[in-house]
């Protein structure tokens, strides 16, 4: 599990980095706003805990940003800004969590473990329409040129993560976090399986679509070239 720190103390970077890695997380640390920033639009990161006052850009700023862009990685808001009306304004902005410093470590850690028990958030939404197929996420049910094929439940979600987000690259550590779960351990193994059935049903219909394997990174739904 991968989390992403953005906090400017670099004293309380070291301790949460040293007690997050003892919980066997592996930790990433941003010390300024749009650095920050940049390191949440690579999508590789399970959870971010998200300092409000930081240079170049604050966190309220970047949560608005992100959220607007439809990433929807779990955040929780470290500050020392505790009123009501800051809760509320970071609450409604899409963060799932708030903790107010100073706080004890161990119930940030168990605020993580809660959110991340959570299971993968998917669209919500009665259709997906990309190019030549059509996509019904509550009945798993994939539909090309007038012709309906009903999906097996694993291939279902894959289609429609890959669906969201078209021609964007996926890595591997986002499909299975957002498919399986984030405390998932399946092997890598099932997840080809999961490609190469996908793969096989949308050349059996003839799409002009296909699953292409970005070697080193992930796959991404495409054109047929």
């Amino acid at each position: 599990m991968r989390v992403l720190l953005i906090e400017d103390d670099l004293h309380l970077c070291e301790i949460l980095t040293f007690e997050l890695e003892r919980e066997n997380f592996i930790v990433d640390v941003c010390n300024d706003g749009e650095e920050g920033l940049y390191y949440i639009l690579q999508e590789i990161h399970d959870i971010i805990l998200l300092d409000q006052m930081l240079p170049s850009m604050n966190g309220m700023q970047i949560l608005e940003t992100i959220r607007k862009k439809k990433i929807q990685t779990p955040v929780i808001f470290v500050t020392a800004l505790g009123e009501s009306a800051d809760k509320i304004k970071g609450l409604n902005l899409g963060a799932d969590d708030y903790i107010v410093k100073p706080f004890d470590t161990g119930e940030l850690l168990a605020r993580i473990r809660s959110i991340l028990r959570r299971p993968p958030v998917m669209a919500n939404t009665q259709v997906l329409s990309y190019e030549d197929i059509r996509y019904y996420p509550a009945e798993k049910k994939l539909e090309h040129n007038g012709t309906v094929h009903i999906l097996a439940k694993k291939e279902g979600e894959l289609l429609e993560l890959f669906m969201i987000s078209p021609e964007k690259v996926l890595n591997r550590q986002q499909i299975i976090s957002k498919v399986w779960g984030p405390t998932s351990e399946i092997e890598d193994g099932n997840l080809d399986n999961y490609i190469y059935l996908l793969r096989r049903k949308l050349a059996s219909i003839n799409s002009i679509l296909q699953i292409s394997t970005i070697r080193g990174v992930g796959y991404c739904l495409v054109k047929r070239s």
